[in-house]
């Protein structure tokens, strides 16, 4: 069996694992979401709540590896079809490497950020909002973010990577991190905001997770994501008009 064939399962073994995983964490989750919001805020406010800055680091990292490595597929797969040494299965082993690590290293803030609105009584413990000014605000960025230059400098990195390996790919599996660091640099530029949104569907919820991975795998592939991108950040902002009208016309 050649490397390339271990690389592509374990790979994808990986990216199940996190999912089983995430379903797990779910589970887990919503049996404490059974108490209510109500119940949730104020024991928050009480300072009682349990929330380990570690667990929540861990369930930011299970989430990028499950939503963040099925958008880098293509890119890898790209890597692997260039000639040799570029595409040897030890530099594309460095370069998810380097892709992964920006996104734990983002999983970090993230977690930090979920505990800081826990403690405000604003999330539930499966990490969904609980205010309606929260989950417009993540609405309304993520749909602005969609429309601006940086997203589009992002995206088009993330739509060219041959583009980005013949510029600056170099031999080694250090510089193949290095590379990877860029190319997670970049996906990070483009789908930060998308990832906030975890914070409005809940992190319990893989209907709403795969929905996203979904939308930021489809964003960076050129034939599909160009015509995507500008639609997707308008309806992010109509469904957060939505949510400002719902809570100004006192729905709860």
């Amino acid at each position: 069996m050649s490397a390339r064939a271990i690389l592509w399962p374990a790979f994808f073994g990986l990216v199940a694992v996190a999912w089983v995983l995430l379903w797990i964490m779910g589970q887990q989750m919503r049996g404490l979401a059974a108490y209510g919001p109500e119940f949730w805020r104020a024991l928050c406010r009480a300072g009682a709540a349990d929330l380990a800055p570690g667990a929540l680091f861990g369930m930011w990292a299970v989430m990028a590896a499950a939503m963040m490595l099925p958008t880098f597929a293509p890119a890898l797969r790209a890597f692997l079809a260039l000639p040799a040494p570029a595409g040897r299965p030890a530099e594309a082993a460095g370069l998810v490497a380097g892709y992964l690590a920006v996104w734990l290293a983002a999983a970090a803030g993230l977690a930090a950020l979920q505990g800081a609105l826990a403690r405000r009584g604003i999330l539930a413990p499966d990490g969904q909002s609980l205010s309606a000014a929260l989950t417009a605000g993540l609405f309304l960025l993520a749909g602005l973010y969609q429309l601006t230059p940086a997203k589009a400098a992002c995206l088009s990195h993330c739509r060219s990577p041959v583009a980005t390996f013949l510029a600056a790919w170099r031999p080694g599996v250090a510089a193949a991190l290095a590379l990877g660091l860029r190319m997670g640099r970049d996906c990070l530029g483009c789908c930060w905001a998308l990832m906030l949104l975890a914070l409005a569907g809940g992190m319990s919820n893989l209907l709403w997770m795969g929905l996203g991975t979904l939308l930021m795998t489809l964003e960076k592939l050129p034939q599909v994501g160009r015509p995507l991108t500008r639609p997707l950040g308008w309806a992010l902002l109509g469904a957060g008009a939505a949510v400002v009208a719902r809570a100004a016309g006192g729905a709860p």
